[in-house]
């Protein structure tokens, strides 16, 4: 199946060699009428982690990659599918996409070292790191 993450999750070493062993990334990707923004479900929680919010004009930077049944399972568990994030689709050439979205959620600043690990996911997918890929 086929996967887009963004956030923490674009980073190579996260992805490939931790949290789901054996997935393959595929590409860099701009998801269209999107913007990243930091939340988390919880106002009393101290930072955010990445979500997205639907905008026109906007778009994320992330990566498609594929995974198996259990990569999915795993990122289930990780996201806290469904209590925190839930999943929505998107058609790529005709082939179905998954990722992570929190619909409820209060706007919170990321801590510093998640800032780094999304960081080190643009630079391992070639994205231009002097863009801020946040807005």
């Amino acid at each position: 199946m086929l996967y887009f993450a963004y956030g923490s999750n674009l980073n190579h070493h996260q992805m490939k060699n931790i949290r789901c062993f054996g997935s393959r990334y595929l590409k860099a990707f701009f998801l269209k009428d999107y913007k990243m923004i930091f939340s988390h479900p919880n106002k009393l929680n101290k930072f955010g982690y990445a979500n997205m919010i639907k905008r026109k004009g906007s778009k994320v930077a992330g990566a498609i990659w594929e995974i198996t049944k259990l990569h999915e399972k795993i990122l289930d568990n990780y996201e806290q599918f469904p209590n925190i994030y839930q999943k929505e689709h998107f058609y790529l050439e005709e082939k179905k996409i998954m990722f992570y979205i929190m619909h409820k959620y209060f706007v919170k600043d990321p801590p510093k070292n998640y800032i780094d690990t999304i960081n080190k996911g643009y630079e391992d997918c070639n994205f231009d790191l002097r863009i801020n890929y946040k807005f």
